[in-house]
């Protein structure tokens, strides 16, 4: 029976994954539970396992005591010294022995499931403290079952789950099919720890390329940035310590074999590989890629924001399938990109040129100015192209109504704040003429001196005048 103990719990512990101390602990702590149970007294138990027998040894333990004041948990000095000798002091512990024969059927039941809880908290404690170290890191699972969506898998002998948003929707699985994930978050529940999986995380696409290229993993390349629309698009940023080195080339590898190794693990998700630069012209100009781009101007450098001029045929490229292109560029740089083509840029300077009616380039460069009319309405004006209170008047209330967003008091509200801002204009505009034309025309100098001396010629009447 010891030896049959003894292998019972190593199997235990190598089945769980868990230090057969802890197996031993739970089987001492179940037999103390189950004593009590059949020992119905105030004794102090107290259960250890011998590793010498393979048995679990029960113990009621007294504390020797010159005054007797509870007679279940303590013994007279006199008492202990008739069954130890003249070794016996006060203060120390004596263990009396307890059969465990009287453990019956209840006793046996409560034991097992003692043990069993402790061993599953155990194995609890082991997932997580092991997969707490590993977030970040990828590993291969297998689909076990779908719950409501989400993917259950199997990473070793511990179940993990891949939520529906961190799926690719150009992916789709079976049971039994093998995946390449990262380990995103460890969470604790009711049920126990909860190892969320990814397959959309940049940090994926990142450890794929350290995986498959042997630069970044031996740090001469750097990754400075990387961003995903997972299933259709990817950007990643690389930079080079060594001057020798290509970053680009040797993400991309010979004839493309390391790159298409992750685009076929990502399921055709389109990646582009630029190189990074301190300089936000040049790095915006690359992210934009493949779109060839004109000019680049820093419109406001504390709001980030930066312009970019393209031709008329590549403004879609630019932008991309559903702003997808420029949308990846401005995360991956961190600047908010302007995208405008050439027609478009050609307009905008009719327009301001328009505008210079009275007020010259200052006043036709000044916002669109509606007073109480909320900002966002004001941003929607002049994105659609009204940029002064007489276009707005000019276009109606028909075209301001086809704006998104906007109702009849909305138009109406517009079109009555224009009218005022169109008059004050006027009345500034007319303010300015009469002031520069009671300033008169310019004196004109003599083309050269006056001679003070000169007399004028006087014409002298005659008879017949």
């Amino acid at each position: 029976m010891a030896t049959e103990l003894q292998q019972m719990i190593e199997m235990v512990a190598k089945d769980k994954g868990i230090d057969p101390a802890i197996v031993v602990s739970a089987i001492e702590d179940a037999y103390l539970a189950a004593a009590r149970k059949v020992f119905k007294e105030d004794d102090d138990l107290r259960s250890r396992f011998n590793l010498e027998t393979g048995l679990v040894e029960l113990y009621a333990v007294k504390q020797i005591v010159d005054t007797l004041e509870d007679p279940a948990r303590e013994i007279l000095l006199s008492d202990a010294q008739k069954l130890y000798g003249d070794e016996a002091e006060t203060g120390m512990e004596i263990e009396f022995p307890k059969p465990t024969d009287k453990l019956g059927r209840i006793a046996a039941q409560t034991a097992k499931q003692v043990i069993a809880q402790r061993v599953r908290e155990a194995e609890r404690e082991n997932i997580h403290e092991e997969f707490s170290g590993r977030v970040g890191e990828v590993v291969n699972a297998m689909v076990k079952r779908f719950e409501s969506g989400d993917l259950i898998v199997e990473i070793g002998r511990v179940e993990g789950q891949i939520p529906r948003r961190e799926q690719s929707r150009a992916e789709n699985y079976a049971i039994g099919d093998r995946v390449r994930v990262v380990i995103k978050a460890v969470t604790l529940n009711a049920k126990g720890p909860q190892v969320v999986l990814s397959r959309t995380d940049p940090a994926l696409l990142i450890k794929l390329f350290e995986q498959e290229v042997p630069e970044i993993y031996d740090g001469t390349v750097m990754i400075r940035g990387c961003v995903r629309e997972a299933g259709d698009r990817a950007k990643v940023a690389v930079f080079s310590r060594e001057r020798d080195v290509d970053p680009v080339g040797a993400c991309v590898g010979m004839r493309g074999t390391r790159v298409q190794a992750i685009i076929r693990e990502l399921r055709g998700e389109k990646i582009d590989i630029v190189e990074w630069s301190e300089d936000p012209i040049e790095f915006v100009t690359k992210a934009l890629s493949p779109a060839r781009v004109q000019r680049v101007t820093i419109i406001d450098d504390e709001a980030r924001v930066i312009e970019v001029l393209v031709e008329d045929r590549q403004l879609s490229l630019a932008i991309g399938k559903k702003g997808q292109n420029v949308r990846l560029a401005a995360k991956l740089t961190g600047w908010k990109i302007d995208i405008k083509s050439d027609e478009d840029k050609k307009k905008e300077v009719e327009l301001q040129l328009a505008g210079l009616e009275f007020g010259g380039a200052a006043e036709a460069a000044a916002p669109l100015e509606l007073p109480d009319i909320h900002v966002e309405v004001i941003s929607a004006l002049t994105t659609a192209g009204y940029l002064t209170a007489d276009q707005v008047l000019t276009a109606g209330a028909d075209a301001l109504g086809a704006l998104p967003g906007f109702d009849a008091e909305t138009v109406a509200a517009v079109l009555s704040a224009a009218a005022v801002s169109a008059e004050e204009a006027k009345s500034r505009a007319q303010a300015a003429a009469v002031k520069e034309v009671a300033a008169g025309p310019p004196q004109e100098e003599p083309a050269g001196p006056v001679d003070d001396t000169a007399v004028p010629e006087v014409a002298v009447p005659t008879s017949e005048s």
